[in-house]
C-alpha cells in the first residue's frame, strides 16, 4: 500500500481552558474540529507559515510562539487505497489581542480557504467523532498524556 507524506505546521492556543480550533470545510477533517495552521509554501520559513496559516484560518495576528514539536499519524481512510503519513509541527501560540480581521476570506490568494471558522473547543468536548487526529493528541498534550510514538488510525472516517 501506498504511504503519502503531508508536513504541516500548527499552532495551539489554549486559554481559559478552552482550545482554538477552526472548523474544516475541505479534506479528510472536514467537519471536524482541527488546529490552525497548514502546509509551507515554497520559499517560506516554518515561523512564516504559522503567522500566515493562523491569519488566513483564524484572523488572528500572533503576539509571540514557542515551543516547537513534532508529532505524527498515519491515517488510512476508510476504503481508500493509501495511508498519509501526517507530520505535524506543532507550536505554542499568542495571539495580539489588538488586531483580528472580522471576516476570512472565502478565497486564499487562488485557494479555496478550508477553514469555516475559528471555534473554541473545552477539552471535555473533544473526541474522535468530531476532531482531527491533531486535535486529538493536543488534547492529549494537555492532559499530561502525550505519548510520542505515531498514532494511528486504519479506519478514519470523513464526516
Amino acid at each position: 500500500m501506498e504511504t503519502k507524506k503531508h508536513i504541516g505546521i500548527y499552532g495551539v492556543c489554549f486559554e481559559q481552558n478552552k482550545l482554538l480550533c477552526i472548523k474544516k470545510n475541505a479534506g479528510p477533517y472536514r467537519g471536524r474540529f482541527d488546529l490552525p495552521g497548514g502546509s509551507q509554501k515554497n520559499d517560506e520559513g516554518l515561523t512564516e507559515t504559522l503567522q500566515r496559516e493562523i491569519l488566513e484560518e483564524t484572523g488572528y495576528k500572533l503576539s509571540a510562539y514557542r515551543n516547537p514539536r513534532v508529532y505524527d499519524a498515519f491515517i488510512k481512510e476508510f476504503e481508500s487505497d493509501y495511508t498519509v503519513h501526517h507530520i505535524m509541527i506543532i507550536y505554542d501560540i499568542d495571539r495580539d489581542l489588538n488586531i483580528q480581521q472580522k471576516e476570512l476570506s472565502k478565497f486564499v490568494g487562488d485557494e479555496l480557504n478550508d477553514s469555516d471558522a475559528e471555534v473554541w473547543i473545552s477539552l471535555e468536548e473533544i473526541n474522535i467523532e468530531n476532531s482531527s487526529p491533531l486535535v486529538l493528541k493536543i488534547k492529549k498534550e494537555i492532559l499530561g498524556k502525550v505519548n510520542l510514538d505515531k498514532d494511528v488510525y486504519r479506519n478514519w472516517i470523513p464526516k
